[in-house]
């Protein structure tokens, strides 16, 4: 997003409307500071520049990717869908996407208003690279070796987003380790992430979440339920 000084009265009304403070002043100029901006739009949709003074000047690669993770209404070319991951164990019974035995994860990383720069996604699937078995449908994945967890196009690094969503699973086995494994890997990140831990339930049980209570972490159960409408493949 950029701001046309000519066009531009200086009401600085747009600036509250920015999530990560990226709409600076500066000696009576009001701008985008580009290395910030993440170009989620909210300002431009906000209608709260009167004077036309805000635009979006084309995005091309990799600076297209703010757009694609930061703005609901732009679609990944990845996927074709909208939105930064998929669907997780919210459609499971048609998609049996998690199985019996097996422990799903989403790390949200840069939410709430924080941003997050894909150097510090990197760092995450790097450590999780090997032990993971990462969503192929998910757009984080689409731009890493998941063999290795490291950007395919290192240009990339450099980009900030709103938020970006790592999901992968593995077995209930080793549902621990990759947690201790993530708890290690955040001291090292300038943003924060939160963590959805995605179980199958036995008997109206969590499995999982014993496990994770004796292995010292706290989960706070939250329901994303299905209906029982679609055919178990799961």
């Amino acid at each position: 997003m950029k701001i046309d000084e000519d066009e531009c009265v200086k009401c600085r009304q747009c600036m509250v409307y920015c999530p990560v403070e990226a709409i600076k002043e500066s000696e009576g100029v009001v701008y985008v500071d580009q290395e910030l901006c993440v170009e989620c739009s909210v300002c431009l949709k906000s209608g709260a520049c009167r004077s036309g003074a805000l635009y979006q000047p084309q995005l091309l690669w990799p600076r297209i990717l703010r757009a694609q993770f930061s703005d609901p209404l732009v679609p990944h070319p990845s996927t074709g869908i909208l939105g930064r991951g998929t669907s997780e164990m919210k459609t499971n019974e048609v998609t049996g996407r998690f199985k019996e035995g097996e422990v799903g994860f989403a790390v949200e990383m840069g939410r709430p208003g924080i941003s997050t720069s894909f150097a510090d996604v990197e760092k995450v699937t790097m450590a999780l690279a090997g032990r993971v078995e990462f969503e192929p449908l998910n757009p984080v994945t689409s731009l890493i070796d998941p063999k290795t967890g490291r950007l395919k196009d290192q240009e990339v690094r450099g980009e900030r987003v709103l938020s970006a969503i790592i999901e992968f699973k593995t077995s209930e086995d080793r549902g621990l380790e990759i947690l201790r494994i993530l708890k290690e890997v955040s001291g090292g990140l300038e943003t924060v992430f939160s963590l959805c831990v995605i179980s199958r339930c036995r008997d109206f049980e969590i499995p999982f979440m014993k496990r994770m209570i004796e292995g010292g972490f706290q989960p706070r159960i939250n329901g994303k339920t299905n209906v029982g409408l679609g055919r178990p493949l799961a």
